[in-house]
């Protein structure tokens, strides 16, 4: 059969499961069949391996920036590539699509490991969360850790599920009731199952997904989804956005799925933390000049389950040249300083959101000459809170802020 992919879309990508060959639609294999050229890793090339005719060619190291050169290179061909499972889900379609173009690739999908395990597991797939630790710190766990929360981890390997185990003991979610489900699909499939605080199997098949069923120990700390952490679940030096005025400011940020955020003067990184914990595809640049507080940000990142935030250590205005572009920008420090506010107006894009947060009065009268400058609102925040004084409660005011917030 000739499928035209040649002269159609630059690569054919097929979805392939544990089961191999057999568990391929008529269309896959006839895709495949047809195809001159094979792209993939060592074990989908081995299924296919005897299968078909054409030249098996394996992914190089690393893969992102060789696909250009690699695609140019069987230009022309019945090209088709390999990935596990659904090539859009957390797959490699994604970073062809990124690479190519959606219109230059054709995509035959495969049943992904993600609803296999909920058919295993009896889950309604629309309740579970998903998270992938392939590539990426087992730490973003955390984000989704909640009790009573199913969850589906994407494993990195036989190493991942005592290292989520682990993870989740030392949290506090050590009753937490793993299922770890390997070669799903294929002949070799095995399920077996444990708690987090007693988890004692060894390492078992590389590819596997993980269940977690979240069940928190008496204790343990559990965190709310909203802005406004708790102050002392930071590490910090006492340069922090208190709770309050942090939930206030988070508001006026207004974060939105896929946005970014410059954190300038970032402090403990509070701001970048909480932005990038109210959604998965929320990203954050935190910036601090004093080394100390900018790997104390690291950790709070880590703590909280945001490991991705990135974290430069540098003073503003200078520290801003090269970074991403934002579509929010915090200031929490340095806005007296030449310049900064200036760079950040100037690195937004039109309809970007500003905020800046002053305590001095000098800060303060910065802020009153922002407002006259480029509009936007001012408000003013103070907070009490209830303190002991002798045998009774008093109010003790914390210092007033002045949060100011602007669309460009």
């Amino acid at each position: 059969m000739d499928t035209g992919a040649h002269e159609g879309p630059a690569v054919t990508v097929v979805g392939i499961g544990a089961d191999g060959w057999s568990g391929l639609a008529g269309t896959a294999q006839e895709t495949l069949a047809a195809a001159e050229v094979i792209l993939g890793g060592p074990r989908q090339l081995d299924l296919v391996a005897g299968k078909v005719e054409a030249e098996l060619v394996a992914w190089p190291s690393p893969l992102v920036p060789a696909l250009p050169g690699l695609l140019a290179k069987y230009a022309g061909q019945r090209l088709c590539a390999l990935a596990s499972g659904d090539p859009m889900f957390f797959g490699l379609g994604a970073t062809l699509a990124r690479t190519v173009g959606a219109e230059q690739m054709h995509v035959i999908p495969h049943p992904s490991s993600v609803t296999l395990a909920c058919a295993r597991l009896g889950w309604p797939s629309e309740d579970v969360e998903v998270v992938s630790v392939v590539g990426r710190p087992v730490e973003r766990l955390r984000r989704s850790v909640s009790p009573g929360r199913r969850i589906l981890v994407l494993s990195a390997g036989a190493a991942s599920p005592a290292l989520i185990a682990a993870q989740l003991t030392a949290d506090g979610f050590g009753p937490s009731r793993l299922t770890v489900l390997e070669q799903l699909g294929g002949p070799g499939e095995r399920l077996y199952s444990g708690t987090a605080r007693d988890w004692l199997h060894p390492e078992g098949d590389a590819l596997n997904v993980v269940a977690v069923e979240c069940a928190a120990a008496p204790g343990a700390r559990v965190l709310g989804e909203v802005p406004g952490l708790p102050d002392d679940a930071y590490a910090h030096d006492g340069q922090l956005t208190k709770r309050e005025v942090r939930a206030v400011t988070l508001a006026h940020l207004a974060p939105r799925p896929g946005r970014t955020l410059w954190d300038v003067g970032a402090g403990a990184g509070s701001i970048a933390i909480e932005w990038m914990r109210a959604h998965r595809s929320c990203w954050a640049v935190a910036v601090e000049s004093h080394p100390e507080r900018a790997q104390r940000i690291r950790h709070n990142a880590a703590t909280l389950g945001v490991p991705a935030l990135q974290v430069v250590t540098g003073r503003a205005p200078a520290a801003l040249a090269d970074l991403p572009p934002p579509d929010a920008v915090f200031i929490g420090g340095g806005l007296t300083r030449d310049g900064v506010l200036e760079a950040c107006v100037e690195a937004l894009p039109a309809g970007g959101r500003l905020v800046a947060n002053g305590v001095t009065v000098e800060s303060e009268a910065a802020l009153a000459a922002a407002r006259e400058r480029f509009g936007g609102t001012l408000v003013r925040l103070q907070v009490a809170r209830a303190e002991p004084v002798g045998g009774f409660l008093g109010w003790k005011p914390a210092m007033p802020v002045t949060i100011w917030s602007c669309d460009v």
